[in-house]
């Protein structure tokens, strides 16, 4: 398991994440949803389908080691879900089981840094071009609206121009950006 230490959950939650392993042989990894508390409400923190937060994932035995564990570099909490995907393994968030995160993802490094981080995790972690671009593209909607595209961009290009190392597993990758290239075009993914 891998739990952030800046949350708070209710006393039987493990128990109640148990019994979804329990039920469902083929879960691999798993995890209640994060919420921010803004005072007079709480507020879901959105993610893709197959995607459990990296600050609260549950890992069966026979999962973790058949995905050989955590990449150890910045999008382990994506491609531990997509290996795990690609291997027949379901990975979900259990949508009744709330967690409360006292931080805002990515509040540590400020806004635009993470905005770098993430097109930087992009590149790391084998996404394909288009897949980025569209990411960037549909980004320009919300604030800042365009600086926020351009730096995530400048990430994702600074791992072209630098060299950094990134996910060395040529199945992986494929299977990675054939699903984003079926989500591009609308069809069935593990994001949907």
């Amino acid at each position: 398991m891998k739990l952030d230490g800046d949350l708070s959950f209710s006393a039987d939650y493990f128990q109640k994440c148990f019994e979804q392993f329990r039920k469902q042989p083929d879960l691999g990894i798993g995890g209640g949803e994060i919420y921010y508390d803004f005072g007079s409400e709480l507020r879901l923190e959105a993610c893709p389908k197959f995607h459990v937060r990296g600050a609260t994932k549950i890992y069966r035995k026979a999962c973790w080691e058949a995905i050989g564990g955590l990449m150890p570099a910045a999008g382990w909490d994506t491609i531990d879900e997509v290996k795990a995907n690609m291997l027949g393994w379901e990975t979900r968030s259990f949508k009744d089981l709330r967690l409360i995160h006292h931080r805002l993802t990515g509040a540590a490094d400020g806004f635009l840094r993470d905005r770098v981080k993430y097109g930087s995790v992009c590149y790391t972690c084998g996404y394909h071009p288009l897949f980025v671009l569209a990411r960037c593209v549909y980004r320009l909607v919300r604030k800042p609206y365009v600086i926020g595209s351009l730096a995530m961009l400048f990430g994702y290009l600074k791992g072209y121009f630098t060299n950094t190392p990134h996910v060395n597993d040529k199945r992986l990758i494929r299977y990675l950006r054939a699903q984003q290239l079926r989500r591009l075009f609308g069809l069935k993914t593990v994001w949907r």
